[in-house]
């Protein structure tokens, strides 16, 4: 059994870094090389997809049992967790307008420490010193390559160092309530109420510092119908992206994920 286990959760892992790298590649491609500017409708097509595949697995499908919010506190705290998702995703993609995948990747490396530093923080739980020695060069590192990075801009890093705190922050709130007994929803549940509220985060952002964007899109769609195919691919691979970490996270701890993935 834990050899399969093993397997298993190894197999999660590739599952989500290969579709991670996929996404990450297409929303470059879009946000800068293709010239689709709109990082937040970008985020927002991601979290309807998974809304509605996430309703489709469970409701239909019946692939998982439906699972209720059972307090206000727990609907609070999907709530919390829907924002900073939508913090770090939106922030992630306008990094990559400013700042080539690799160096957004380098910087990402830093999840580890934030996610370190978070964990302590909200649960008073201690990794090994050797664990945290590990974590110095990794930052070291970072701060190094930003010195010497031809492409370095100085509010892509920002905001890429904004949405790679976020992101720690969310494994660590994901694990919580992944794991506490009294409020405890698996991977698919815990998405299929996240989803739907990280669209109503963005929907309001996306009409205010969007403007016209579905109207750009349907203009964009008539001289080119291939962006059509991109959005919902790339929607499609970001709802597999969330499904599996949820998985990884569950399976493993939200620092462990990150070591891992960084």
């Amino acid at each position: 059994m834990k050899g399969s286990t093993r397997f298993f959760t190894i197999g999660l892992v590739a599952a989500w870094y290969s579709s991670n790298i996929g996404v990450l590649l297409l929303n470059k491609y879009l946000l800068s090389n293709y010239g689709f500017k709109y990082p937040i409708f970008l985020t927002m097509c991601h979290m309807i997809a998974c809304s509605l595949f996430s309703y489709v697995a469970i409701a239909w499908l019946k692939v998982v049992p439906l699972q209720t919010i059972r307090s206000r506190v727990q609907f609070f705290k999907i709530s919390a967790l829907s924002f900073i998702f939508c913090v770090s995703v939106v922030f992630g993609n306008v990094s990559l307008r400013y700042l080539p995948v690799s160096f957004n990747q380098a910087i990402g490396a830093t999840t580890p420490f934030f996610t370190a530093v978070f964990a302590y923080l909200m649960t008073f739980k201690r990794e090994a010193w050797l664990t945290y020695l590990t974590l110095v060069p990794v930052v070291t590192g970072v701060i190094i390559a930003s010195g010497g990075e031809p492409s370095f801009h100085l509010f892509g890093f920002i905001i890429c160092i904004a949405a790679t705190a976020a992101r720690a922050l969310k494994s660590v709130l994901q694990g919580i309530l992944l794991s506490s007994e009294g409020e405890k929803l698996n991977s698919m549940n815990l998405l299929l109420y996240m989803a739907p509220m990280a669209v109503f985060f963005l929907l309001p952002a996306t009409l205010i510092m969007e403007k016209n964007v579905i109207g750009i899109t349907v203009a964009l769609a008539r001289d080119d119908v291939k962006i059509i195919w991109y959005l919902l691919f790339n929607s499609a691979l970001a709802y597999f992206v969330n499904l599996t970490n949820f998985l990884v996270t569950k399976h493993t701890s939200a620092l462990t994920l990150q070591f891992v993935l960084s």
